[in-house]
């Protein structure tokens, strides 16, 4: 989870040189930044460096990432005109670098380990357009969902369009596994997940047709694992805060899942880390289909060095459980 980025100096070299945008848009410098972890730490899979945010812009939603504040649209969707003049493109054209950075990236790898393309859910897409960037409370979001449900969904039949064509075409690129991030969809409850966010996510899972392995994750969804099941991916994410064997038991023994880690573990004391990451193992015996992982994203302030003894300490204790 977000294994690439700025608690890595090697990153942060690079980043005094070129912007955020700059090196998802540059397929040598994306190259670069998806590798460095693999260097560097035990991991079991490559991710492709890019955004969730990119298919925004060829949409007619261009955006920026404001130091200390995150991505910011340019002009946020406030009505029925700003949907309709959204754009629904074409990827292998628009977005090629991607592609074109998933292909040197597999070149690059040569079968080392699998490589994990993604692409944002239509809600988490659908809330940063709205909102302009990140939200506390998604209030204008929920206002355009609530108030008028024809031009949510208009909004959101764009968004999965487009993703599900994005996603294919990076499976044709090359990539292995494909996760889907619905990053805020905790802010919904159960009803409100099925009624105004599941069948747009469900769309493109089916679009994959079951052509790669593929992962559905999401934060704060202790309340609609099933849903989110019901949506679709082989892999369900679970962040920490539920326990992922009662986790797994509510997704069913026919899913995988992974997680669940608290990414604030890694800024304390190693041995707190670990007593966690034996809790998880514990709870996970010797059944398979669980992929360790945090909860969320790596944060900045992280000290690589609690990352490198994280992954090898797991490599580590997952061969003693066999």
């Amino acid at each position: 989870m977000r294994q690439a980025g700025r608690y890595m100096q090697e990153y942060r070299a690079l980043r005094t040189q070129y912007s955020l945008l700059e090196i998802c848009r540059t397929p040598d410098l994306a190259t670069e930044v998806t590798l460095q972890p693999i260097r560097r730490l035990e991991v079991d899979a490559a991710i492709l460096f890019s955004d969730l945010l990119l298919p925004l812009a060829p949409m007619g939603l261009p955006f920026d990432f404001v130091k200390g504040e995150g991505p910011q649209i340019e002009h946020p969707i406030e009505g029925p005109a700003d949907i309709e003049k959204l754009r629904v493109f074409e990827p292998r054209e628009a977005l090629g670098h991607v592609l074109a950075a998933i292909r040197q990236i597999q070149r690059e790898l040569n079968g080392r380990v699998p490589l994990i393309g993604f692409a944002g859910a239509p809600f988490t897409l659908a809330s940063y357009a709205i909102e302009g960037g990140h939200s506390n409370n998604f209030a204008r979001t929920k206002a355009l969902m609530y108030g008028h449900p024809d031009d949510w969904h208009r909004l959101c039949e764009k968004l999965s369009r487009v993703v599900a064509d994005f996603v294919v075409a990076q499976i044709e690129a090359g990539v292995d596994v494909i996760q889907i991030f619905d990053s805020w969809v905790g802010a919904l409850d159960a009803g409100d997940y099925r009624e105004f966010a599941q069948p747009h996510t469900r769309a493109i899972f089916e679009a994959m047709g079951g052509r790669v392995p593929t992962i559905h994750f999401g934060t704060g969804t202790s309340t609609i694992l099933e849903d989110l099941r019901d949506a679709g991916g082989d892999v369900i994410g679970v962040d920490w805060r539920i326990p992922i064997d009662d986790a797994w038991d509510r997704i069913g023994a026919d899913h995988a899942v992974q997680g669940n880690l608290d990414p604030t573990l890694l800024l304390g004391p190693p041995a707190r880390m670990l007593q966690q990451t034996d809790a998880i193992l514990t709870r996970i015996g010797t059944r398979p289909g669980h992929i360790f992982n945090l909860g969320h994203g790596i944060l900045p302030s992280t000290p690589v060095e609690h990352v490198q003894m994280l992954a090898h300490y797991v490599h580590t204790a997952s061969r003693r459980l066999r």
